[in-house]
């Protein structure tokens, strides 16, 4: 029971040591769209941390984890009973409470929660343009950029993306959701143009929506009225 209690002491420190400086250095670099400090942060310095947590955790065992019980009087023969040691009823306990919510919050979040129950699902976004308004020369010109939770993600345009719906100009993109969350946003940027923004209607584990949403405009009040809709299907 020591080691088992030892070891989860020194997992524990490990894991709470190399998540924390990463998500430090995380912090301190800003926002990171594509994910590249946070993976850098995450497996090239987190280890270090790790370490660091490994050591401070064996010493907290070592430290709170075992009690010294009080050794019985010498008596009369003049030896020095030696003193015993035992676990610590309230670290054990704390040990154990933390390893349990760890346990079910990385099996929620890792195995449960962020795939879909219908897998990677596609997100088709179209976007119609005011009456007169040009669309960009170039597909480099069109930047959509699909959040889901905390992540995100460019969409792509197909061949296509240049479309039109009667006089109007239009501009067809596609993204995959993959996360289970109630957050989910897309925002154009076009040349010339301030940034539009629209949230995305879905429930945190969505089916297939059986046709596009309702036109809508974006909801930052920008004076270029250009709306979206958009609908999802499953890959399986």
């Amino acid at each position: 029971m020591r080691f088992i209690l030892g070891f989860l002491s020194a997992l524990l420190g490990a894991l709470a040591g190399w998540a924390g400086l990463a998500a430090l250095v995380v912090m301190l670099a800003g926002p990171d769209r594509d994910g590249g400090i946070a993976m850098g942060a995450f497996f090239d310095i987190g280890p270090i941390g790790g370490v660091v947590g490994l050591i401070a955790g064996i010493w907290l065992f070592l430290r709170f984890g075992l009690v010294h019980a009080e050794a019985p009087s010498a008596g009369t023969s003049g030896a020095v009973p030696q003193g015993k040691t035992r676990l610590s009823f309230p670290f054990s306990v704390t040990v154990v409470l933390i390893v349990a919510i760890l346990g079910w919050w990385g099996w929620y979040e890792l195995i449960r929660s962020p795939n879909l129950s219908h897998g990677f699902m596609t997100l088709q976004v179209e976007f119609r343009l005011p009456a007169g308004m040009s669309l960009p020369d170039k597909e480099e010109d069109v930047h959509i950029e699909v959040e889901e939770a905390s992540g995100y993600a460019n969409a792509m345009l197909p061949p296509n993306w240049r479309a039109h719906d009667g006089d109007r100009k239009a501009i067809i993109a596609t993204a995959s959701l993959m996360y289970k969350t109630r957050h989910r946003a897309v925002s154009l940027t076009l040349p010339g143009v301030p940034t539009q923004h629209w949230s995305i209607d879905l429930p945190s584990d969505p089916d297939p929506t059986p046709g596009f949403s309702p036109w809508r405009v974006a909801s930052d009040g920008s004076p270029v009225k250009i709306e979206m809709h958009f609908r999802l299907s499953a890959d399986r």
